[in-house]
């Protein structure tokens, strides 16, 4: 018995870091197709290919090389749509407002962990 108390006694020396740690997923993560995405968001599935060639859109490739994607590939699809459509931006510029977009996203989530507001309060 250790003469600490309990919440300052060290972990075992067995543990590993946590970065060190690997976690297995219960449950497979579901995959689509590239033809379920293209008809899912009504694009082509060249476009599709095209998109993911210019880094618009995120998939992967299983064993047998084909393309599969997340299971949010179609909204991806959608967002990439409505820019194009909506601001008339080339796909250069789409894959720059994305990332821009995302780095925002980002930044508002760390400043609602800290606490903080990002917009002006009322004035009432």
């Amino acid at each position: 018995m250790s003469d600490r108390p309990p919440h300052t006694r060290r972990a075992p020396a067995w543990t590993a870091p946590a970065a060190a740690r690997v976690q297995y997923a219960i449950v497979p993560v579901p995959r689509l197709s590239l033809d379920t995405v293209a008809r899912r968001s009504g694009v082509h599935p060249d476009l599709v290919r095209r998109f993911v060639a210019l880094g618009l859109v995120d998939a992967e490739r299983d064993a047998a090389g084909r393309l599969v994607f997340a299971p949010t590939a179609p909204s991806a699809l959608a967002r990439v749509q409505r820019l194009r459509t909506g601001l008339c931006l080339n796909y250069a510029s789409i894959g720059l407002v994305l990332d821009l977009l995302d780095r925002i996203s980002l930044l508002e989530a760390a400043l609602r962990r800290a606490g903080t507001r990002s917009d002006p309060p009322p004035w009432t």
